[in-house]
């Protein structure tokens, strides 16, 4: 049978709003018959497809590969941009940094370039080994489910096509189609978990415990996981509001919930703020939530969990915006656009280059009036501020302006929903 993306896509852009759609190619088998079945797709319908490689920067051939999925894509004539990641500060879990800063280059790039969803080749194998991992970790409900084939995060949408797929289909339809694929050593390194868990399958298989079993079972977690999060939703809905950008919780209703419903409720807050992809590690989170509760702030996910009078509030950490910069109009922090209402160049002789936006940061006690809205100063420090040079022009949120505007992205303005969409 032919493979092909259409039923997939066609689903996905019921609403008609995906024009533009990214594919994440590392160069492995996986991603490259992603990005030719993709191609056809666009070819069939009339859209665009962009393809965004990572180079993580952490071996020798990581960039020769990106430059063979340009030549790839060059040949197929498919817009490719190679991004780099090359802050890694040693400290952590390296894989997960990876991870997290592999989702993160890949919105902030399909943002600029205007994408409507990245598409990602994760497969049915994927499925089975990713539920093996979690399993041995003592995951639970949401570590334990399936991969979700489309989602929301980092402002961004994301799709997996070829979940369904058996990874050697895939190679199958490469080699017909004489395109090659490269191989990362690590694939075939036994020290890395995934690996050991890939040459562990075919013992597993001789008991029962196939592919298909471990991916069926990770889809009955998923349902079971769709139970909780609707309990987290209805919670959501009675203990929480939006404010400035922080989910604000009510901390004694929040107390009364299950550990479960209260853990969930907050993992949930912390990835609406951050727009991170994957919720933290339980015992991790559960610390977080306790010292908070008690009145020690806490910093978790780029997020700070604190308690204020107005309740328990997930603001976004001070350190985790304070590099980041954007031009006025543009995509801030995947939430927040400043719009000058008039045009640019409206409030005095700068020009638009010299305007950018900006965390407000210490910018603050460049305001008079900042306390009169009644919003925590953690909290306005790290809302977007329009800046010329070392000057504040414009803080929408701590200060109105009959100029400068601000816009957030619909569903950032209401957080129980996100428990049923992402």
């Amino acid at each position: 049978m032919q493979l092909t993306l259409a039923p997939f896509l066609t689903r996905a852009d019921a609403e008609g709003d995906m024009g533009h759609l990214g594919i994440a190619v590392s160069g492995g088998s996986d991603s490259t018959a992603l990005l030719l079945l993709a191609q056809d797709w666009a070819q069939d319908t009339g859209r665009k497809i962009t393809a965004l490689t990572v180079d993580h920067g952490l071996r020798d051939g990581a960039k020769a590969e990106a430059e063979v999925v340009a030549q790839l894509c060059a040949r197929l004539g498919v817009d490719h941009h190679i991004l780099t990641w090359d802050d890694w500060d040693g400290q952590g879990n390296l894989q997960d940094a990876a991870r997290q800063a592999r989702y993160g280059l890949l919105a902030q790039k399909a943002h600029g370039l205007g994408i409507d969803a990245v598409a990602l080749g994760h497969t049915h194998d994927d499925q089975a080994e990713t539920f093996l991992l979690r399993l041995a970790r003592g995951s639970g409900v949401d570590g334990l489910s399936a991969m979700r084939a489309d989602w929301r995060g980092q402002g961004m949408r994301w799709l997996r096509p070829v979940l369904t797929q058996r990874r050697e289909g895939l190679r199958d339809l490469l080699r017909a189609r004489h395109v090659a694929w490269c191989e990362d050593p690590s694939n075939f390194d036994p020290k890395f978990d995934r690996v050991q868990m890939r040459q562990a399958m075919g013992d597993l298989a001789d008991l029962g415990l196939t592919a298909d079993r471990l991916v069926t079972t990770a889809t009955a977690m998923s349902e079971a996981r769709a139970v909780l999060e609707r309990a987290a939703h209805l919670a959501a809905k009675v203990l929480c509001h939006i404010e400035a950008g922080d989910v604000v919780i009510d901390p004694e209703g929040l107390m009364d919930l299950p550990l479960e419903t209260r853990d969930r409720l907050v993992a949930g807050a912390l990835g609406f703020v951050s727009g991170a992809t994957y919720r933290p590690r339980r015992a991790t989170l559960t610390r977080a939530i306790e010292e908070a509760l008690d009145g020690q702030a806490a910093t978790l996910h780029g997020c700070l969990l604190w308690r204020h009078k107005t309740g328990l509030r997930v603001t976004r950490e001070l350190s985790a915006v304070a590099g980041l910069v954007a031009a006025p109009n543009a995509l801030w922090d995947g939430r927040w656009r400043i719009k000058g209402a008039d045009g640019p160049t409206t409030d005095g002789p700068t020009t638009d280059k010299t305007r950018e936006i900006r965390a407000l940061g210490e910018g603050i006690s460049q305001l008079k009036d900042w306390r009169a809205g009644g919003i925590p100063r953690q909290t306005l420090m790290v809302t977007p501020a329009v800046w010329h040079q070392s000057c504040v022009i414009a803080a929408p949120i701590a200060q109105e302006s009959d100029i400068w505007r601000l816009e957030t992205r619909p569903e950032q303005n209401d957080f129980a929903a996100s428990f049923l969409t992402h």
